[in-house]
């Protein structure tokens, strides 16, 4: 593994020398941050050594290098899925990249399906906690110890700093946003009514299908993560209608001028810390 990542970094590399600071992850439908990124440079993931191509709609795949706010920045426009059929060392691949090439915060962002009945479609919720429901977990297997230690502590997976940061941001900006804990369940089928309930049962606020192996993995190299999703629906059996993926991307577009101040905000903050 550690032999892959270093011919995709070496490949990156060759064609943009830098040190990028922040990483982005960018969900479902949220790919239209990119325009806020200068100088680009963007490499397909298909070019990429060892790097898989992502088969989900609204995931673009490609690796964008950049700046934002005068702050070097490395973006994901798209992620892996287990769902996919991949492996879990497969799927935190990308996350692992964006350490080798020197990132040490990394933001995680998604569509997310509301489980809190306080919540709307539009909302942006920052996430405080996950709860792992996927029945997987990326550190699986002989630990390697040049990327960290065999039992990461989970205790702050979402970095509070970074969180108290992306809140005062918003609020600075005249929107409400929410604070909530994020559920990770494997897809790739949408959750049925009982589940949904006993989510909410768990504590869980929203509820998707990635984040909680790349946040698993960034937390055991080391990096500083914080994570916003966008709610584009309400969960199965809250609202009688039915969930297609093109209404997802639909909402997600309709937050995005939230979402885009939101992030470039706080990358100008965190660029200094």
């Amino acid at each position: 593994m550690y032999e892959k990542l270093g011919k995709a970094a070496q490949y990156i590399q060759s064609i943009k020398t830098s040190k990028p600071k922040i990483g982005i992850v960018l969900g479902s439908g949220l790919g239209v941050f990119v325009d806020q990124i200068e100088d680009k440079t963007i490499i397909a993931y298909n070019d990429i050594p060892h790097f898989k191509k992502t088969t989900v709609e609204g995931h673009e795949g490609r690796l964008i290098l950049g700046k934002v706010k005068g702050v070097e920045v490395v973006v994901l426009q798209g992620r892996l899925h287990a769902y996919e059929g991949l492996p879990m060392d497969e799927v935190v691949f990308p996350i692992r990249l964006l350490a080798i090439l020197g990132i040490n915060i990394l933001i995680l962002t998604n569509a997310a399906g509301g489980v809190n009945l306080n919540y709307r479609p539009g909302d942006l919720v920052l996430i405080a906690d996950h709860i792992n429901l996927t029945g997987k977990n990326p550190l699986i297997g002989p630990n390697n110890n040049q990327m960290g230690p065999r039992f990461p502590d989970m205790s702050h997976a979402y970095h509070p700093e970074l969180l108290a940061i992306m809140k005062s941001v918003s609020q600075s900006l005249g929107n409400n946003i929410h604070e909530g804990i994020y559920a990770g369940v494997l897809g790739p089928t949408y959750e049925t009514p009982a589940e949904i309930k006993m989510i909410r049962t768990l504590g869980g606020d929203m509820v998707g299908m990635s984040t909680v192996a790349e946040c698993i993995a960034a937390n055991h190299l080391g990096l500083k993560v914080c994570g916003v999703s966008c709610i584009t629906n309400m969960g199965s059996g809250i609202l009688d209608q039915k969930l297609n993926h093109d209404d997802i991307k639909h909402e997600a577009q309709k937050a995005m001028n939230h979402f885009t101040s939101l992030l470039n905000l706080s990358i100008e903050k965190f660029g200094k810390l």
